[in-house]
């Protein structure tokens, strides 16, 4: 099926909303504890928006996912042994699709996007970090020849670990 990615505007943030509660009902149903009433928030996707760093995907007019594609660097990730020099990355946020559009190659398409955005405009890797618990997102990155490199720690969403990864571009 056709889609598009396009930069989110703000009227997109009340459908991200709906998507990424379904996403987490649907992860906690499987016993992983990623998302919460407290993550992900109208408020973080409305500075994503207003940074021009979130991205949606549309097939007809429908938004069924998106991907955050931020140049800025969480201080929680501070402490992590990256694998290049903390000058030129790219990091990736609250990358879902609906429930009902998984396994369909979506998240594939927005990291294709994310990491051909990082390539022409010539940065040096791209970060990200995935809950401990959702072996299936390890999974997903590890394929895509991201390397595990140290574990940090969002209190208010778990008392379990998010795993960073890097691809080196």
């Amino acid at each position: 099926m056709s889609y598009k990615i396009e930069k989110a505007i703000i009227d997109d943030v009340k459908s991200l909303l709906v998507i990424t509660k379904a996403c987490t009902e649907a992860m906690i149903t499987k016993g992983i504890y990623q998302w919460n009433e407290h993550y992900p928030n109208a408020i973080a996707f409305a500075k994503d928006v207003e940074r021009e760093e979130l991205y949606v995907l549309k097939i007809k007019e429908n938004i069924i996912g998106c991907i955050v594609i931020s140049k800025l660097m969480d201080s929680e990730y501070v402490p992590v042994k990256w694998l290049t020099n903390n000058t030129n990355n790219l990091y990736i946020h609250r990358l879902t699709v609906h429930p009902k559009c998984q396994g369909l190659g979506y998240a594939q398409n927005l990291m294709d996007f994310a990491e051909e955005f990082a390539t022409e405009n010539n940065y040096s890797s791209i970060r990200l970090d995935t809950f401990s618990q959702n072996k299936r997102n390890q999974k997903f990155y590890e394929l895509r020849g991201y390397k595990k490199l140290g574990d940090i720690y969002f209190p208010k969403q778990s008392e379990f670990p998010f795993h960073c990864y890097e691809l080196v571009l």
